[in-house]
């Protein structure tokens, strides 16, 4: 019977003395609650099915819960023909991590380890498993491989740990998982830790584990105390901008930025790169060896920003990392949460900033809301904010200065002599400007107050236009209209911006705007209307193709071209369906077979 805790480290007692010492020396005085789960009575020699986000401890705690089993009571490993336990990650990156990290927490036990994963060399890694390891980590495919060419004996398997199972299973990786665990032995243990547990992952436990024990390691609530979510919406075509700012604004911090393809990931590092950043990618592209190097960079501090996809980055744990950007929103609440969990790990605060543009807006609150997080909205931060950040920096580092030197005396007093205090300052001051990359042009965008709500009906996107909450007509507003309408595919996004550049007026300036089948309705404010039909006539719409003339009427009563005032709308007297004639279709039932004629949107972004 063990007492409560290990005399010299305080750490609980049920932890095996080895793997307690191991501990002890990496500094570990409490444990994180899903380590602390692993240890419960209830859980001993148990098969477990763990719910843990990425960044909770789950190495350690899975290491610490297979080590009775493996261990048997000893406090060093046997000599092993065949290996005793199997763990199984979704990438190689992770299978990797994971073996550093049983490598330290077993260190004390004569362990040997041996990893087998996709891009390495097959034949090497078949050497590792003659010589005989312990314990196996490896990525699904390259696991099969081996068993299926006879390099992977399973016959001496006493626990098999399948890490991050439901990202396995998004990945295709069922059917190998299905094919390793049918050839290890029936009288194992079997640990399967997840971040969610969707019924994929129900149906994969009730196969293969007998009477799993059940833990949640966190709450919905806690896992995200140590993240600060914050939503900067911008304007579309300032994204990249706002990704810019915000590295610089957060410029202590090393970061990942998350993007969608492969391709947005190659052009945002390029464009950081020239921005003066040091920058590594992480993409399904690059070779093992360029991805290893990658992560090393950012480990050994000589790159400061990671640019990564999703799959890439799956349970890559990367020291210090105190920023996650959303460079692309994540498609649903469980990429928000993986993606977030590289930071606000152990203890350290983080910050996790969601790049939204104006239009996906409404979609960002939706993802949030299903992800339960609280996020606050701000703007992204402008030239003046990042300024004074910087000159906060340059002035608090001058005060950190260390003492002075044996070896820069000499100088520092001619230097003194020379020159005056304000002229060291102004050499300084502009020496460390100079050193630091210039921030971007952010235009004012509105930042939403409160908590959104989500999408409303007759919203593009489930988000408001641009020009804001839609506006009653203005009482002295004079009308006009513009040459396109329902049928163009006309969307007050990009309709809008053309209106104001037309006449050179701003957004406040322009009032209501109507769209109708064949051109749109719009108002210009009493004061303005002059100004904006001389513009009109000098210079046109600015675009081609497309024409604005004053009306002077509301749409509401104007006598449409192809519609009297009298069945407006009817023909006959009888609404249009019922005639026959033309009939209601709902927009998007069918594939276009032509395109529309007139400008499209995009041309006028």
């Amino acid at each position: 019977m063990h007492s409560d805790t290990h005399a010299a480290s305080g750490l609980p007692a049920a932890i095996h003395p080895a793997l307690a010492r191991a501990l002890e020396k990496k500094g570990y005085e409490t444990l994180t609650p899903v380590q602390l789960g692993v240890l419960e009575e209830r859980c001993e020699n148990a098969d477990l099915l763990v719910s843990a986000q990425t960044g909770s401890g789950k190495t350690v705690a899975f290491g610490i819960a297979i080590a009775p089993t493996l261990l048997s009571g000893q406090d060093q490993f046997l000599p092993a023909d065949t290996p005793l336990a199997l763990v199984i990650a979704p990438t190689r990156e992770l299978a990797l991590q994971v073996q550093r990290e049983l490598n330290w927490l077993y260190g004390d036990t004569g362990v040997r380890t041996a990893s087998c994963v996709g891009g390495m060399d097959i034949r090497t890694e078949r050497r590792n498993l003659e010589r005989g390891a312990h314990i196996v980590v490896g990525t699904p495919g390259r696991l099969r491989d081996h068993i299926t060419r006879r390099a992977l004996d399973l016959s001496g398997i006493k626990a098999v740990v399948l890490d991050e199972a439901d990202e396995m299973l998004d990945l295709g990786f069922r059917e190998d998982l299905e094919f390793i665990l049918d050839a290890a032995p029936v009288e194992r243990r079997t640990l399967l830790f997840s971040a969610t547990v969707p019924p994929a992952i129900a149906k994969l436990a009730k196969t293969f584990q007998r009477d799993a024990v059940r833990l949640t390691a966190t709450s919905a609530t806690e896992r995200h105390a140590d993240i600060d979510y914050q939503v900067m919406v911008v304007a579309k075509d300032e994204r990249e901008h706002a990704i810019i700012n915000t590295l610089l604004y957060f410029d202590q911090s090393n970061a990942i930025v998350f993007c969608q393809t492969r391709d947005a990931v190659k052009h945002l590092t390029a464009r950081l790169s020239n921005r003066g950043f040091s920058v590594v990618a992480l993409s399904g592209e690059l070779t093992q060896s360029e991805r290893t190097n990658a992560l090393q960079a950012m480990r050994d501090g000589r790159a400061r920003v990671c640019v990564a996809t999703d799959v890439a980055a799956r349970g890559i744990d990367l020291p210090n990392l105190d920023l996650v950007v959303h460079a692309d929103l994540p498609t649903n609440p469980e990429t928000l949460l993986h993606r977030s969990g590289r930071t606000g790990r152990a203890g350290r605060k983080g910050v996790c900033v969601l790049i939204v543009p104006q239009h996906r807006r409404n979609g960002a609150s939706r993802v949030l809301k299903f992800a339960n997080i609280d996020a606050g909205y701000r703007a992204a931060p402008t030239s003046a904010d990042i300024d004074a950040h910087y000159n906060q920096r340059i002035l608090d580092e001058a005060q950190a200065i260390s003492p002075i030197q044996e070896d820069e005396a000499e100088m520092v007093g001619r230097l003194v002599e020379s020159l005056s205090a304000e002229q060291l300052a102004i050499a300084y001051l502009r020496q460390q400007r100079a050193a630091r990359p210039a921030p971007e042009e952010i235009s004012d965008t509105p930042v939403p107050t409160g908590r959104e709500k989500g999408a409303r009906s007759g919203q593009h996107d489930g988000a408001p236009s641009e020009r804001g909450p839609r506006k009653p007509d203005m009482e002295d507003g004079v009308w006009f209209s513009l040459s396109l309408g329902r049928k163009h595919r006309a969307d007050p996004k990009w309709l809008l911006p053309m209106i104001c550049k037309a006449g050179g007026v701003t957004k406040k300036d322009v009032g209501s705007i109507k769209i109708e089948d064949t051109e749109t309705r719009f108002q210009i404010s009493g004061d303005m209307a002059a100004r904006y039909a001389q513009t009109l006539a000098i210079g046109g719409s600015g675009e081609k193709g497309v024409t604005i003339t004053q009306t002077g009427e509301s749409p509401d009563f104007a006598p449409h071209p192809k519609k009297g005032k009298a069945g407006y709308g009817k023909r006959n007297g009888k609404p249009k369906s019922a005639a026959g004639k033309t009939k209601f279709k709902p927009a998007g039932n069918k594939p276009r077979t032509r395109r529309a004629k007139g400008p499209q949107g995009p041309d006028f972004g």
